[in-house]
């Protein structure tokens, strides 16, 4: 009567497993050159070049600091921040620069638009 149990498994598969890598043969290795004449016939190996990854790297440097009262007159000759926001967000100069009296175009929100619900109407 044959009987499983996780107890005989752990004793049985690790036994296998052993004999499995007894029985595998022996790796040969490759043939030696007969003579001198076929090794210098044979391609010649690549050369193993090495590069660095750290070959260019610069290290880091702080940059001198402005004075607090030259980096606020540089913000206000160029528009305060007004100016930084229209760079940021990608007007281009001469709509910048257009006159204020020009009929502008209404400005619309980015995005999708989707339409409002219809009312249900209640019985």
């Amino acid at each position: 009567m044959f009987h499983s149990s996780s107890a005989r498994w752990l004793v049985v598969f690790p036994a296998m497993v052993a004999l499995a890598a007894v029985a595998q043969p022996a790796p040969t290795p490759p043939p030696a050159p007969t003579s001198a004449g076929s090794a210098a016939t044979a391609a010649p190996l690549p050369v193993l070049t090495f590069k660095s990854a750290l070959e260019g790297y610069q290290s880091f440097a702080d940059e001198k600091p402005i004075p607090w009262k030259e980096a606020n007159e540089t913000v206000y000759r160029r528009g305060g921040w007004q100016a930084y926001a229209k760079e940021a967000s990608g007007i281009g100069t001469a709509e910048a620069e257009s006159p204020k009296g020009a009929a502008a175009a209404p400005a619309t929100q980015p995005g999708h638009s989707m339409p409002m619900p219809a009312k249900k109407e209640k019985p």
